[in-house]
């Protein structure tokens, strides 16, 4: 009885928006873990919704992620929808060298760069939110572009998030980001099969 309690003690202090915001954010990873084009207004409605959630856990490096979240989900939904005459759909693809050339020390930097600035406000964790920041920026382009390794990308940070959001009572996304990592796993190995089926085919058509 008393569990019973706890819990409804606990559901009463959680806010529709956020309630909103997490069953649109598992929507939208979940359906981009399965190549599925309706994943993009799912993640519009829920970025929108985390601008204002983010805020108000003063997580200002979040808050920023989501405006460019935005444009990065317009712009996935735009890409994924020119997909080639001979397709279903856009097929997904390895990431390249000069890809990873470009992503690991860009995180570096702009992770330095925006906690040095961030530690000097109200924000919270700065360099954690900040690098988190940094390796969600990377993992949403290569997800937009259908890099088949994006999903290594946001297993490795929903850990982190999980236990950043777990420090600041936001319980409802921590455990949306815990199952972010299990979806997040099974969309690496999904898109890995696609990416070797296409193949395939494409050295049987060769």
């Amino acid at each position: 009885m008393q569990i019973v309690h706890l819990v409804q003690t606990w559901w009463q202090h959680q806010t529709l928006t956020e309630v909103v915001a997490v069953i649109t954010g598992l929507l939208c990873v979940y359906l981009a873990a399965k190549n599925n084009i309706w994943n993009w207004p799912f993640a519009i409605v829920s970025v929108t919704l985390y601008l204002y959630i983010f805020y108000e856990a003063r997580l200002f490096a979040d808050m920023g992620l989501q405006v460019y979240f935005l444009a990065v989900n317009i712009y996935g939904w735009y890409y994924w929808s020119h997909k080639p005459a001979t397709e279903n759909k856009q097929p997904v693809k390895q990431i390249s060298k000069m890809q990873t050339l470009i992503a690991a020390p860009a995180i570096l930097i702009f992770s330095f760069i925006l906690g040095s600035v961030l530690k000097y406000t109200t924000a919270s964790y700065p360099y954690i939110d900040s690098f988190c920041a940094a390796c969600s920026l990377v993992a949403q382009v290569l997800l937009a572009r259908k890099v088949v390794q994006n999903w290594l990308i946001w297993v490795f940070v929903d850990i982190i998030y999980v236990a950043v959001y777990m420090l600041k009572d936001l319980h409802l996304t921590a455990a949306m980001y815990a199952v972010y990592v299990v979806i997040a796993a099974i969309g690496y190995r999904d898109w890995q099969r696609d990416w070797k089926n296409e193949n395939s085919e494409l050295r049987v058509k060769q």
